[in-house]
C-alpha cells in the first residue's frame, strides 16, 4: 500500500519595518523598547508607516507626545492618543487595537515590563490583525533596562548627540531569530542613516552619552 508523503513547508517571513539598513523589526509581532530615548525610537518607528498611528500613555502621568517633538520624524496630524486611567487598560487597548488590523503601529507607554501571560496574549492578537487585515507591529515603551518576557525583540535607545549631530545608539539585546547587535542612527537633513555599532553592553554598563531631553515628549 503506497505511503502518502507528507512535507512541513517552511514558515513564512513576517514582513519587516525596515527603520534604516539592515536595522528592522518583524511586523504583526509586539517589542520591546527601553532606555532614554525609547519614545524617539517609537517616533522614528511612525516615520516608517503610513496611516494613523495610536499611542497608548497613562492617564495619571499628565504627559502626552509632543506634537511638534514629533514633527521631526512623522507627520503628527497621524496621531490617535488613548490615554486609560488604569493600568490594566493600557494593554487591553493595545490588545484590541492589535486585533482588529487597521493599524501599522501601535506605541504603548508602560510604568513597568508587564508579565508573560500578558504579552502572549498581546502577540496573539497582533497575529489575529496580520491575519484579518494588516500586519501591526506592537511596541511597548518600558522604563529601565526593560525586560518583558515574550517580545518579539528587545531594544534599547540611548542619544549620542554630539555638536552639529543628532544621533542615537540603538542596541537589540533579544530578538527571537537574531543575536544581539548595536548600531549607531545618525539623523540628518531629515534622513536616518545606520553604521555597525560596538556590541552591545549587558544592562547597567551602557557607556554615557548625555541626555535625549526627550524630544518627542513633553
Amino acid at each position: 500500500m503506497p505511503t502518502a508523503l507528507f512535507t512541513r513547508s517552511a514558515p513564512r517571513p513576517r514582513p519587516g519595518l525596515v527603520l534604516a539598513g539592515d536595522l528592522a523589526l518583524a511586523a504583526g509581532r509586539v517589542h520591546e523598547a527601553a532606555g532614554p530615548a525609547r519614545w524617539s525610537f517609537a517616533a522614528m518607528l511612525a516615520g516608517r508607516v503610513e496611516g494613523p498611528i495610536l499611542w497608548i500613555a497613562p492617564a495619571w502621568t499628565g504627559e502626552r507626545l509632543s506634537a511638534e517633538g514629533a514633527r521631526g520624524f512623522f507627520d503628527p496630524s497621524r496621531l490617535l492618543f488613548a490615554m486609560p486611567g488604569r493600568a490594566e487598560d493600557l494593554l487591553w487597548v493595545m490588545e484590541e487595537a492589535l486585533r482588529a488590523g487597521v493599524l501599522a503601529l501601535v506605541v504603548a507607554e508602560l510604568p513597568e515590563p508587564p508579565g508573560l501571560t500578558r504579552v502572549r496574549r498581546l502577540q496573539l492578537a497582533a497575529e489575529a490583525g496580520a491575519a484579518a487585515a494588516r500586519a501591526p507591529l506592537g511596541l511597548l515603551l518600558t522604563p529601565g533596562e526593560g525586560g518583558a518576557p515574550g517580545v518579539e525583540s528587545r531594544w534599547h535607545i540611548a542619544p549620542r548627540h554630539g555638536a552639529g549631530l543628532t544621533r542615537w545608539r540603538i542596541e537589540r539585546r533579544r530578538a527571537r531569530n537574531a543575536g544581539p547587535r548595536g548600531w549607531t542612527l545618525v539623523q540628518e537633513r531629515g534622513a536616518l542613516h545606520c553604521g555597525a555599532a560596538p556590541a552591545p553592553a549587558l544592562p547597567g554598563q551602557g557607556a554615557s552619552g548625555g541626555s535625549d531631553g526627550k524630544p518627542a515628549r513633553t
